[in-house]
């Protein structure tokens, strides 16, 4: 699949928005349906998940109810069940610098935050179940080639 860059969001999210839900409403408001995603800011409480590889389900691994700045957060936009979906990964920081990771869920309440979305336009990608690992994956045989010379319009 031969896949282009297609229109680019900047913005700032509200506050005290759901971090995850604000990011779905985006793409499900503008019809983002394949895409990159990098977002900044502060969180006033965090939840943050872990897949178990054993048990192949997310477990919430942490609940930081204090404020932590958002040191990392980069992730991808598909298709699942046909709706935009976000998988995000994100890496946050204490007053003491203390660093705390994992795979993005609801229930992190944004202070304040900014993000950037690169829409990806030529194909789209449907997660489909792994029945190895448990989890809905980008096929296996879908490589693209980005062709970074020339923008949809």
């Amino acid at each position: 699949m031969q896949l282009t860059r297609g229109r680019v969001f900047i913005g700032r999210f509200p506050h005290q928005a759901d971090l995850l839900e604000a990011l779905t409403e985006i793409c499900v408001k503008e019809n983002i349906r394949l895409g990159m995603l990098t977002v900044l800011g502060a969180l006033e409480m965090a939840r943050l998940a872990y897949y178990n590889q054993n048990t192949h389900k997310y477990i919430e691994s942490l609940r930081l109810d204090e404020r932590m700045e958002i040191v990392s957060c980069h992730g991808n936009i598909s298709l699942k069940d046909t709706a935009p979906f976000i998988h995000a990964h994100v890496v946050l920081a204490n007053d003491k610098g203390q660093a705390f990771g994992g795979h993005l869920i609801t229930g992190c309440t944004l202070f304040a935050g900014e993000y950037y979305i690169q829409e990806l336009t030529g194909a789209e990608v449907q997660r489909d179940l792994d029945d190895q690992t448990g989890l809905s994956l980008w096929p296996l045989e879908g490589q693209a080639i980005l062709d970074i010379d020339q923008k949809e319009q």
